[in-house]
């Protein structure tokens, strides 16, 4: 019998995308799964759109959080009811290329590989594709500090052997944080070099948003990961170094490496 998959899906005031998403889970080749969708009290029609969807399919479970509580609480909320062997992430305006849970799993399994990822593509909120962004085939715990390289749409770990792994709720790096606890317990986590999902950037994206989740690095290097001061400022250096690369100097970046 083929193993399960749990995939853990936040949805806030995502009526614009969820149907797109939910459509990319229920196409997949690989069919042993089942998608946890937990809204964190959408003011919009997210829930009703969600309900009617999930009533063609038993595999899509509902659950709403009685109070705002953020993405990480949904995400352990799903995580917490969650029956699979395999952990699987998808926001709710994120897409899976149809066949992403049949390769991933099967190289996990042929593998051994107890966390893995993927590269994923950028598309805008139109669902155009304008950017590939490439992983490296392995990354231990220290090289993962200079900068996160693991898309959450395309992150899966296996809870036979790390259990289930939760999210931390005091920072709003969280995805990082997560992946970085569950690298402390293995020596890698390893990559796929095929493009298996679609990540969505929108416009109204800002520069203070990006000032925002620098300090928000900063302080998951010194009170998460408690790092010296010294060693938080040589990771941080890392990170600021490439994202300035990335977006200003996109060609430069891709000739150093930097984007993969």
């Amino acid at each position: 019998m083929r193993p399960s998959v749990s995939i853990i899906t936040p949805s806030y005031n995502s009526s614009s995308f969820i149907l797109q998403t939910l459509r990319s889970v229920t196409t997949q080749t690989f069919n042993n799964w089942e998608v946890i969708i937990v809204d964190d009290c959408s003011s919009d029609s997210s829930a009703e759109v969600i309900q009617q969807y999930a009533s063609q399919d038993p595999r899509i479970k509902f659950i709403q959080l009685e109070k705002n509580s953020g993405a990480s609480i949904a995400r352990n909320t799903a995580i917490e009811v969650a029956t699979g062997r395999f952990i699987a992430f998808l926001d709710s305006d994120d897409l899976w290329h149809p066949e992403k849970l049949e390769k991933q799993i099967s190289f996990m399994l042929e593998n051994e590989v107890a966390f893995s990822y993927t590269a994923y593509e950028k598309i805008d909120e139109k669902g155009v594709s304008f950017d590939i962004v490439n992983t490296p085939t392995k990354i231990s715990y220290k090289q993962l500090l200079k900068t996160n390289v693991i898309g959450c749409l395309t992150a899966m770990y296996d809870v036979e052997k790390l259990g289930k792994v939760y999210m931390p709720v005091n920072t709003k790096r969280e995805d990082f944080a997560t992946w970085l606890a569950i690298l402390k317990k293995i020596d890698y986590a390893y990559g796929m070099p095929e493009v298996l999902a679609r990540y969505r950037v929108y416009a109204s994206q800002s520069s203070a948003k990006k000032t925002k989740m620098a300090k928000e690095n900063w302080r998951l290097y010194r009170d998460l990961e408690q790092l010296s001061i010294f060693k938080s400022a040589y990771y941080f250096t890392h990170y600021a170094v490439r994202g300035v690369l990335r977006t200003k100097f996109p060609t430069l970046a891709r000739a150093l490496g930097v984007l993969d």
